[in-house]
């Protein structure tokens, strides 16, 4: 694919402020990534600066925004926890962020493996069915966690303050999200195109308001941040893993290929959602090679793992981006400003990221095919030829699929019911086949 010329200064001045614009949502949602993780906001946000610079830079889609993504991080989540509440036990003497960046070193290596192997062309052979109900198990996995996390269930520590101040805080960070662009469409409909971000306004809507309000509630931990480079390079060299020994790995193997497949499937899906809008089409492969050079740097960093995230990307392309320059500019401003605001970004309440993670979380669901299934069910039935058709038997098969992540595991999930599908398909009822999804734009964040 060869890369369109460049209009001059005018472009690149355009691309860098796009950068900027959009900067500030993936700081935001790689704060919030890095909170669900396990591994802290600033894992977090310097994730989200690595990996958009590097996949921009090396990558197979030529205009895009890649970082820490909700499904990425929910499997992150489970690394975190093993490893700082099981791993002793399994290995004692490991240590448990050596253990975590060795897992995501190796989901690194296979994604390379994967580009080697030329495997970036089947992603079309994976069912929507299976993908909607995978998708649906990453919401549902975001909203429990963070209900334990606000109520203190589980063994989730609750957060710091009363129940009532945290649960307001999470409400209106959540209200503002979803309320603000209908606000400012009808207020000042002209206008509209230029407010900052939903997300990133709430965020800092409700943090001054719990401020202003001297509410006694938990802040970020940014948990080993760095505020000159001196801090910086240090922690960076305490990440580095140590132990590759043969029942290490072995241990973090089956999490390593978790991640990769998600990152695969994440990935390559956004992409063809990108070159839908711009008319472009991905390089596969080396897309897959930069995610997994771009998931093997943060592991060295104590980061956490990314994708190619369909949030940002389409924001990326909605603003007029046009250059492959501007998701670099996008993981610079990142870098920069995480050094820069890191005292205010520590100051924000527990809740709120809660807050915008469930609005992540309701992204995530697939509603348009559970509105669709309902709706065979209405007295009117559906009025819209090209709505989506979902029976009981596609139902079933998203249901299956979003029962077994929530349960089990993302891979296991996508293994057995995309054989399933075939397996129904081509063998038991050829000739009463289960219908598949229409391809359409994920909202993977």
């Amino acid at each position: 694919m060869s890369e369109p010329r460049t209009s001059g200064s005018a472009a690149l001045i355009r691309n860098l402020i796009v950068g900027l614009t959009v900067s500030f949502v993936a700081l935001s949602l790689g704060a919030a990534f890095g909170i669900l993780s396990g591994r802290g906001a600033f894992a977090g946000m310097i994730s989200a600066g690595i990996i958009s610079i590097l996949t921009s830079l090396l990558g197979g889609t030529r205009v895009q925004c890649s970082g820490p993504t909700a499904p990425m991080s929910v499997v992150a989540a489970t690394v975190v926890a093993l490893a700082h509440d099981e791993l002793a036990a399994k290995l004692p003497g490991a240590v448990p962020d050596h253990f975590i960046n060795t897992v995501f070193l190796l989901a690194g290596a296979i994604m390379v493996a994967m580009a080697a192997l030329r495997l970036g062309r089947f992603i079309t052979l994976v069912p929507n069915v299976v993908v909607s109900g995978f998708m649906n198990g990453i919401a549902l996995l975001i909203w429990i966690g963070q209900g334990e996390k606000i109520f203190g269930l589980s063994e989730a520590e609750a957060f710091a303050g009363s129940l009532a101040q945290n649960l307001v805080l999470a409400g209106a960070t959540l209200l503002t999200i979803f309320a603000l662009p209908t606000i400012t469409n009808r207020l000042i409909p002209r206008y509209a195109r230029y407010m900052p971000p939903a997300t990133l306004t709430a965020l800092i809507v409700v943090t001054a308001a719990a401020y202003l309000n001297g509410a006694q509630v938990g802040t970020i931990d940014l948990q080993g941040g760095a505020s000159t480079m001196g801090e910086l390079f240090e922690r960076i060299a305490n990440q580095w893993p140590r132990d590759f020994s043969t029942p290490l790995l072995l241990l973090a193997l089956p999490f390593a290929l978790q991640l990769a497949l998600l990152c695969y499937l994440d990935t390559l899906l956004t992409s063809l959602v990108i070159d839908h809008l711009t008319g472009e089409k991905t390089r596969q492969d080396k897309e897959l090679v930069a995610q997994g050079i771009a998931n093997g740097a943060v592991a060295l960093v104590g980061g956490i793992p990314g994708a190619q995230a369909t949030i940002r990307s389409v924001l990326v392309i909605k603003e007029g981006g046009s250059q492959r320059l501007v998701g670099v500019f996008i993981g610079a401003f990142v870098l920069i400003e995480m050094i820069l605001f890191q005292d205010l970004i520590a100051a924000i309440p527990q809740a709120v990221f809660a807050g915008i993670l469930f609005k992540v979380g309701y992204d995530v669901f697939d509603q348009e095919t559970l509105l669709g299934y309902l709706g065979r069910f209405s007295t009117r039935g559906p009025t819209d030829p090209d709505a989506i058709f979902v029976a009981h038997k596609e139902m079933l098969l998203i249901a299956g699929t979003t029962l077994v992540t929530v349960l089990w595991t993302l891979n296991t999930a996508v293994g057995i019911f995309t054989l399933l599908f075939y397996l129904i398909n081509k063998v038991v009822q050829p000739k009463n086949p289960i219908r598949d999804l229409k391809r359409r734009e994920t909202t993977t964040a």
